[in-house]
């Protein structure tokens, strides 16, 4: 029917009846059948096909001409279909041209399953339980309790040990739950990214009808890469100087790529990225501590900005504060805290990581307070709206304990909480997300650098996902949500009644897919030996891609317009 790099189609062929292959270099990547749709990508893009397609069986097809397919693809019901195509292509090109290289990464997760799963009663005894493990070998129990699964690992023993809880007590009070679970057919390298985003090391394997088949835990994975996640923060914590945390770091970039190379979700390899920099902060901090003293007062540490949100990629710069208990001289606590921020921040930026251009950083007083002070600037920036607070709060509302016994969240996401009732501050955020413009002109040419090193190129994250990074917070934070992720905060809005659910998921789809192209184009750089950054070249990259990006962009700019109609703010 159609041939790869054909002139551009003029009209998208629907599928009455039959069945379309589509190939690229003789590989089926899929077979499309009956209401699929054939040529959008290269109607919306003007470019040649992507694939050659071949009629698998007789088939017919509605022709429908370029107006009239362009006015439906660019409806609601339109954008979902193509950005879903878009995943799905990826998604089944990758896995198709991946099958003919076998990777233990790709291999279900029910394939490194040992034994089938040891239960215990939820009204057996710790003892029981302790004596269990023991005899079956295995360092978990799953324990079947209000209709889910709990689990007994040595941990809550040792914890009921120390605590010197009865051993006599049902095991349920100490079990694990609710347990998260892994379907199956899940990937390993999928099933090691959430092992270590959840911090845990067991994962109970569940089959089709819901029922455990097994318990897979961090050992068996950890030897489906050679630079997985649990290695690379094990040698960060095992350091014993700060030079020695840092070396260990700098293999971050080797294990990114590994897990690219995987097929690894991108929104997932950022929460990976952004935890691995928590193991090397908390091995500076902790190196700190240990020349500096005992801390004068309880503390946290809190990652600010997009490492708060674990939405990082491999450049990023630094954004953090410090927060302590006020049971100490405010001097003292200040003179030690500053010292031991110094050497985190001395330590990230020789990982790599430069220091703040706008010093929201832990060395900077302003980050740097009581407990109690750090909530009061929440509520100046909430109560007193000004340019400069909402670039503040625009950092640091975004938030999250990293390190430290001084459980400073809950007080600062109660300050946070108090902007549903300041309109003020957020129609200031709202401006915020309004500042900048997705790099389209007329919808079709796209604005790219025009001078410098980056000429000719795209900035993908401030023209796109920084937008929809600060839609996500004006909208959640007048949503009162104390949410840090983009997405959550999307969710949190539409539950709230501030957002409509089809445009919360239209800029869902546009985040997760710039996030892919991001990505994308970091590892192929690295792979290249450059440094990685945030242009793309147009050109350079497939009409797929174009097409998305072209998309996305157009999402961006309605999103922006309802942001602007909501709040009454004039777009400059």
């Amino acid at each position: 029917m159609l041939r790869r790099d054909d002139a551009p189609l003029k009209a998208l062929f629907v599928i009455r009846s039959g069945a379309v292959e589509l190939q690229v270099d003789n590989i089926v990547l899929a077979v499309l059948h009956e209401g699929e749709c054939i040529g959008q990508f290269s109607l919306l893009a003007h470019e040649a096909p992507l694939a050659t397609c071949v009629t698998r069986e007789d088939t017919s097809c509605y022709l429908l001409p370029e107006a009239i397919a362009s006015e439906v693809l660019d409806s609601d019901a339109g954008r979902s279909y193509l950005y879903g195509m878009m995943r799905w292509v990826f998604g089944a090109a990758g896995d198709r041209l991946l099958a003919d290289h076998p990777d233990a990464r790709l291999q279900p997760v029910e394939s490194f399953v040992r034994r089938a799963p040891v239960t215990i009663s939820p009204g057996a005894s710790i003892a029981d339980a302790a004596t269990k493990m023991t005899d079956e070998h295995v360092s978990s129990l799953l324990v079947p309790m209000r209709g889910g699964w709990g689990i007994v690992t040595d941990r809550e023993l040792r914890a009921a040990t120390a605590s010197r809880r009865s051993h006599d007590l049902p095991v349920d009070q100490i079990a694990s739950f609710p347990l998260r679970t892994l379907p199956s057919s899940t990937t390993a390298a999928d099933a090691l990214i959430q092992m270590f985003t959840a911090n845990a090391r067991h994962f109970p394997v569940v089959g089709a009808d819901g029922e455990a088949i097994g318990v897979v835990t961090d050992t068996d994975l950890i030897g489906v890469g050679r630079h997985t996640p649990f290695a690379l923060r094990s040698s960060i914590q095992r350091a014993k100087s700060p030079e020695e945390a840092v070396a260990a770091a700098r293999a971050l970039p080797t294990a990114v790529l590994d897990l690219m190379s995987s097929g690894a979700a991108p929104l997932a390899i950022g929460r990976i990225i952004a935890l691995v920099i928590d193991a090397l902060t908390g091995q500076l901090l902790h190196l700190g501590i240990e020349e500096l003293g005992e801390p004068p007062a309880p503390w946290a540490w809190l990652a600010l900005g997009s490492a708060a949100r674990q939405e990082q990629s491999l450049r990023t710069d630094q954004d953090h504060a410090m927060t302590w208990a006020e049971n100490v001289p405010r001097d003292k606590a200040d003179a030690y805290f500053s010292a031991l921020a110094e050497r985190v921040v001395d330590g990230l930026e020789d990982f790599g990581i430069p220091r703040c251009t706008g010093n929201a950083m832990a060395i900077n007083p302003e980050f740097r307070r009581p407990l109690a002070e750090a909530a009061g600037r929440f509520r100046v920036w909430i109560e007193e709206p000004s340019f400069a607070h909402s670039v503040a709060s625009s950092v640091g509302f975004d938030f999250r304990q990293v390190a430290g016994q001084l459980e400073a969240e809950p007080t600062l996401n109660s300050a946070v909480r108090e902007t549903r009732d300041n309109p003020g501050l957020a129609r200031l955020l709202a401006r915020r997300a309004l500042d900048s413009r997705p790099p389209t002109a007329l919808l079709r040419d796209f604005v790219v650098e025009r001078g410098g090193v980056h000429a000719g190129r795209l900035d993908v994250k401030h023209g796109g996902i920084t937008i929809i990074t600060n839609l996500g917070r004006a909208w959640g934070l007048r949503a009162g949500s104390p949410a840090k992720g983009t997405l959550a905060r999307l969710d949190a809005a539409v539950e709230a009644g501030y957002l409509d659910v089809d445009v919360a998921t239209e800029l869902n789809q546009a985040f997760r897919f710039l996030w892919q192209v991001r990505l994308q184009n970091q590892a192929d750089e690295m792979r290249d030996g450059l440094e990685a950054d945030e242009f793309i070249d147009p050109s350079a990259v497939g009409p797929l891609v174009r097409s998305g990006l072209k998309e996305a962009f157009r999402t961006i700019v309605r999103a922006q317009r309802l942001l602007s109609t909501t709040f009454r703010i004039e777009r400059r």
